[in-house]
C-alpha cells in the first residue's frame, strides 16, 4: 500500500521544529539525487552524438544531395574543384546514355563521361556546335575563357584530337540532342536537330543512336528513389530561412498569443479554437487542391518550365502532394464532424481551463518561462539539422568497376584511354546508416527530454501555488519558476531522462516494425492472408496504445517528481494510484480539456505550414541557386517545428490543469475534503457540481 505523502505534500518542518502548512514546503522534503545510471547514459549518448557529429563534419558534403558528380569524381558547383557555379551534370557521349538505357546493358548511367556546366548546351540552327572536355594539358585556355566561348574549343584541337572527337572519344562532342535543364543535370530530349546530325554526317561521324531511350535513361535517374531523397535533404538546407520564420518564430508568436488570450478571454477561447481550427483546415485542403490541380488553374509549375514537353519529370513530387490532399480531405472531413460531436462538452472544458487561466494569471512568469526550452530547443535543432545534412551527405567517391567500353581522350596524357574510364558513385557503408538512425534517435530523446525538463519545471511552479493557498509573490514573479528550475537541475534531471528515454525507445520501435512490414510489403513474404493482416495491424494497434499510455504515465510522474522529489519510477507509481482512485473525476475533467488543446496545437502547426507554403512559392524558391525540388518536404518540417514550439508552451496550460487536478486528489485523499484548493477549483472539481454539470451535458 502507498504510504501517505503528509509529510510531503502540505506540512513541512522549520528550523524551530514547528510544523508549517502549505508554501514551498511541499518541495523542501529530504530530496536527493534520483536515477543517477539513466544520468550517465545521457551524458555518455551526448558524448556519442558530438562524436557522430564530428564524424558527419569531416566525411559529408551536403553538395553531394543536389549537384552530381563529373568523371573525375568532383561534385559540381565545388569551388574547392574549381566548379565555383558549374552546377548542371551533363552527359557528354549520347551513345553512353542510349547505352545505359537498354535493357540488360552492363554499362550504367554513372559509367557515361559527364562534366559539369554553367547552362544546358543546345544545338545550333546553323552549324554543328560541341561540348568540349575541361580545358587542360595543351589546351591553352582558362576556365572562365571555356566558358565564354560555350564549351567550345573544336577549333583548337590537332587533327589527332579532332579524329578521336568524331568518333565519339573526345575531348569534344557534338551537340545533337538539345537538352533542358531538370534538377541540376541536364535531360536529353530525344528529339535530334536535323541541322547538327547532318553536319555531323557529312563530317563522317560515327552513327548517334536516336531513340526515346536516350532520354527514359537520364529519367529513370533523375526520379529515382534515393535521387528524391537526396533532393529532399537538399531542400531543407536551401529552406534555413523559411524554417526558421514559420518553424520557430511565427510558432512562438501564436503560441505567446494564444496564452494571453486564454487569460483573458478563457471563456471564449474554446469556441475561437474550434471555429479557427475548422476554418483553417478547410483552407489547408482548399490550398492543396488549388496546388494540385484539382480546381482552378494554379498548378505548381515544375522545375523546367510550364510548357515543356518533359513536364512529367515532376510527376512523383506532385503525387507525393496529391496523397497530402487526399489525406488532408479525410482530415477536414473527421475535424468537422467531431467539433460538431463535442460543441455539448465544452462548457465542461471552460471550467477547467478557467482554472488554469488563474494560475497563469497569479504566476505570470509561467507565460514566458517556455522560452528558455524553446531557445535551447532552437540552437539544438540547428546544429542537428546542419551535423543531419552533412551526414546523410557523408560516404566515400570511388570509381566505378564498369567492365564496359568508355575509352576517352586523354588531354593530359595525349592518347585515347581505356583504363580506369569508369565513372564515380558515392559508396555508402553500412555504418553511415547506423550513424543517422543514431543521430534521429538522439534528436527525438533530446526533444522528449527537453519538454519533460519543461514540463517538470511548470508543474513544481503550479504546486507551490497550490499548496500556498493560492499565494503568489507579486514582489518576485519568477521565484517560483526559478526555484522549480534549481530543483530539477539539482535532483532530478536522471529521473526526466529515464522518463524521455521510455518514449523514444517505443516510438523507436513502431519505426522499426513500420520499416519491416514496408520492406515485407514489397517481398513475396507479405502477409496475404486476412490472419497475417490483421496480425500487423493489431500490433500496431497495440503499440500506438502502449505508447500513449506511456506518454500519459510520464505527464503525470513529472508532476510527482516536481512535488515529492521520487525516482522516477516511484512517481510513476504514485501518479498512477491518484488517477486509479479518482478515475471518473479525472477524466470528466481532463479528456474534453485536452481535446481543446490538441486543437490550438493544430492551429499553430498547420498555420505554421501555410506560411510555409506561402514562402516557398515565391520566386526566390524557384530559381537560381535556392530553388527547390518541391515544398513538400519542407512544408512537413515546418508543422513538425511548429508542433513541438506549441508543444512547448501549450504546456503551461496542460500542466497546469494535470497537476492542479492531482494535487487536488492528494489533497482530498490527505483531508478529506480539499483544504488548500482555491474556491474557483473546488466549485468546478466538487463531485456534486460535476456530476450535475455532466447530466446537463447528456441531454
Amino acid at each position: 500500500m502507498r504510504a501517505s505523502l503528509g509529510a510531503v505534500i502540505g506540512r513541512y518542518p522549520s528550523s524551530d521544529g514547528t510544523i508549517h502548512m502549505g508554501g514551498n514546503g511541499i518541495i523542501k522534503h529530504n530530496r536527493k539525487c534520483r536515477d543517477i545510471a539513466v544520468l550517465v547514459i545521457f551524458i555518455a549518448f551526448w558524448v556519442a552524438m558530438i562524436v557522430n557529429s564530428s564524424f558527419a563534419f569531416n566525411k559529408g558534403n551536403p553538395l553531394r544531395l543536389t549537384f552530381g558528380l563529373d568523371y573525375k569524381g568532383n561534385v559540381c558547383g565545388d569551388k574547392h574543384a574549381g566548379l565555383h557555379e558549374l552546377e548542371l551534370k551533363y552527359w557528354l557521349n549520347p551513345n553512353q546514355v542510349y547505352q545505359s538505357g537498354l535493357k540488360d546493358s552492363q554499362f550504367k548511367l554513372a559509367d557515361a563521361r559527364s562534366i559539369c556546366l554553367l547552362d544546358c548546351p543546345t544545338p545550333s540552327e546553323e552549324s554543328l556546335t560541341w561540348v568540349c572536355d575541361y580545358p587542360e594539358g595543351d589546351i591553352r585556355v582558362s576556365m572562365n575563357d571555356w566558358i565564354d566561348m560555350n564549351y567550345d574549343y573544336y577549333d583548337l584541337l590537332t587533327p589527332e584530337m579532332k579524329n578521336s572527337s568524331v568518333q565519339l572519344q573526345g575531348p569534344c562532342y557534338p551537340i545533337i540532342f538539345p537538352s533542358v535543364n531538370v534538377y541540376w543535370s541536364c535531360q536529353f530530349i530525344a528529339r535530334a536537330s536535323n541541322v547538327s546530325l547532318k553536319h555531323w554526317q557529312q563530317l563522317g561521324g560515327v552513327n548517334i543512336n536516336e531513340d526515346t531511350v536516350i532520354d527514359k535513361s537520364i529519367h529513370r535517374h533523375i526520379n529515382s528513389h534515393s535521387a528524391i531523397l537526396k533532393r529532399y535533404m537538399a531542400d531543407i538546407g536551401k529552406a534555413w530561412p523559411v524554417l526558421i520564420v514559420c518553424g520557430a518564430i511565427l510558432p512562438l508568436f501564436l503560441s505567446v498569443i494564444w496564452l494571453l488570450m486564454i487569460r483573458h478571454f478563457v471563456s471564449a477561447m474554446p469556441w475561437i479554437t474550434v471555429v479557427f481550427f475548422d476554418l483553417l483546415i478547410v483552407s489547408v485542403t482548399m490550398f492543396y487542391y488549388l496546388k494540385v490541380g484539382w480546381i482552378g488553374n494554379d498548378t505548381i509549375t515544375p522545375i523546367i518550365g510550364e510548357h515543356d514537353p518533359y513536364i512529367h519529370i515532376y510527376g512523383r513530387e506532385l503525387t507525393h502532394l496529391r496523397v497530402v490532399t487526399i489525406l488532408m480531405t479525410f482530415i477536414m472531413v473527421v475535424s468537422v464532424l467531431t467539433s460538431i460531436a463535442i460543441i455539448r462538452r465544452i462548457l465542461m472544458a471552460t471550467s477547467v481551463l478557467k482554472v488554469a487561466a488563474k494560475v497563469i494569471g497569479e504566476v505570470q512568469a509561467l507565460v514566458v518561462f517556455p522560452i528558455i526550452p524553446f531557445g535551447i530547443l532552437a540552437v539544438f535543432y540547428m546544429l542537428w539539422i546542419s551535423v543531419f545534412l552533412n551526414l546523410f551527405s557523408s560516404g566515400q567517391v570511388v570509381q566505378n568497376d564498369c567492365h564496359s567500353n568508355c575509352c576517352s581522350y586523354s588531354l593530359m596524357e595525349k592518347r585515347v584511354i581505356c583504363d580506369h574510364c569508369c565513372g564515380y558513385s558515392i559508396h555508402y557503408t553500412p555504418h553511415i546508416g547506423v550513424a543517422i538512425l543514431f543521430h534521429l534517435f538522439g534528436c527525438y530523446w533530446v526533444t522528449q527530454f527537453l519538454i519533460a525538463c519543461s514540463s517538470t519545471v511548470i508543474a513544481g511552479s503550479v504546486a507551490s501555488y497550490y499548496w500556498g493557498r493560492g499565494e503568489a509573490s507579486p514582489e518576485i514573479p519568477f521565484i517560483s519558476v526559478f526555484s522549480s528550475m534549481k530543483r530539477l537541475i539539482r535532483y532530478s534531471l536522471g529521473s526526466l531522462a529515464l522518463g524521455s528515454l521510455t518514449v523514444s525507445f517505443v516510438e523507436s520501435i513502431r519505426f522499426l516494425l513500420e520499416s519491416i512490414r514496408r520492406k515485407l510489403k514489397v517481398s513475396s513474404h507479405a502477409p496475404d492472408n486476412w490472419f497475417g493482416k490483421a496480425a500487423y495491424q493489431s500490433s500496431q494497434f497495440f503499440l500506438m496504445c502502449i505508447e500513449w499510455t506511456i506518454k500519459s504515465i510520464n505527464r503525470n510522474a513529472y508532476i510527482m517528481i516536481a512535488i515529492t522529489g521520487k525516482s522516477f519510477f516511484g512517481a510513476s507509481s504514485i501518479a498512477t494510484n491518484l488517477i486509479k482512485n479518482n478515475i471518473l473525476r479525472i477524466g470528466r475533467v481532463n479528456v474534453i480539456g485536452d481535446v481543446i488543446l490538441f486543437l490550438g496545437k493544430l492551429c499553430v502547426s498547420l498555420s505554421s505550414a501555410v506560411f510555409a507554403f506561402l514562402m516557398l512559392d515565391t520566386h526566390k524558391y524557384k530559381s537560381a541557386h535556392n530553388k527547390i525540388s518541391s515544398p513538400f518536404f519542407p512544408v512537413m518540417v515546418c508543422w513538425a517545428l511548429g508542433y513541438i514550439v506549441a508543444t512547448l508552451f501549450f504546456g503551461v496550460i496542460e500542466m497546469s490543469i494535470d497537476t492542479i487536478i492531482l494535487s487536488f486528489c492528494q489533497d482530498s485523499e490527505e483531508h478529506g475534503t480539499a483544504q488548500y484548493a482555491p474556491p474557483l477549483l473546488i466549485e468546478t472539481l466538487s463531485d456534486q457540481n460535476e456530476m450535475q454539470r455532466f447530466a446537463q451535458g447528456s441531454h
